[in-house]
């Protein structure tokens, strides 16, 4: 079991090394591979998630939201707290934050951000998704938005890092059918770009 400050020490090192990008992706990218997910493509619009570190009762935690269901490309799916950029934020980590805190009620002044991963270009909604790293010192008391989360989801690190936690299965995405490799987080299929994301932080942890 891993405690909070173990993996924001480890991942802080292997921050200091150049992003990995697409060699950390792809392992978790939709099948067949499509070149502009991987930092090439530029969406319309531009957002921002927040992977958040704590500390639970079985060690190091990272929360999930599951968005309710709504006529959209991501409707019902499973991702990290984040949204798009307003012209309000300075910057696309102000985003991340004031996202987090209206989507699961964790205050940005509660977060310590110490880093980010590569960004991702989402073709189904045109979005270019900037992922940021930060951690709480004290447990959140997280309050979900029913207007935007349908059931929040907490994971323990220690099972992102397991090998068995990776499937692939065939994925409904609009009017196809995908292989798509996701990560099976308490019964939900997390695939996408939250797959990705998850990826890339995990080849950065195994690789550091």
């Amino acid at each position: 079991m891993m405690d909070l400050y173990q993996v924001v020490d480890r991942l802080t090192e292997a921050l200091k090394n150049p992003l990995p990008g697409r060699l950390g992706q792809q392992e978790m990218a939709p099948l067949p591979l499509d070149d502009r997910r991987f930092g090439q493509g530029k969406g319309k619009r531009q957002g921002a998630v927040l992977v958040l570190f704590y500390s639970g009762t079985d060690g190091c935690r990272v929360p999930f939201i599951k968005r309710p269901v709504y006529p959209g490309v991501h409707s019902a799916q499973v991702s990290l707290p984040g949204g798009k950029w307003d012209p309000s934020d300075p910057d696309l980590q102000a985003t991340a934050l004031r996202e987090t805190s209206e989507e699961i009620g964790v205050f940005p002044e509660e977060v310590t951000v110490f880093g980010r991963l590569s960004h991702l270009y989402i073709p189904p909604s045109d979005f270019s998704v900037y992922p940021f790293l930060g951690y709480t010192e004290k447990p959140p008391l997280f309050q979900p938005d029913p207007r935007e989360v349908d059931r929040l989801i907490t994971c323990s690190f220690d099972h992102l890092t397991q090998k068995q936690t990776r499937k692939t299965a065939p994925i409904r995405a609009g009017s196809f059918t995908i292989s798509a490799p996701y990560f099976d987080i308490d019964n939900e299929i997390v695939w996408g770009a939250t797959a990705m994301i998850l990826s890339e932080l995990l080849y950065l942890w195994e690789n550091r």
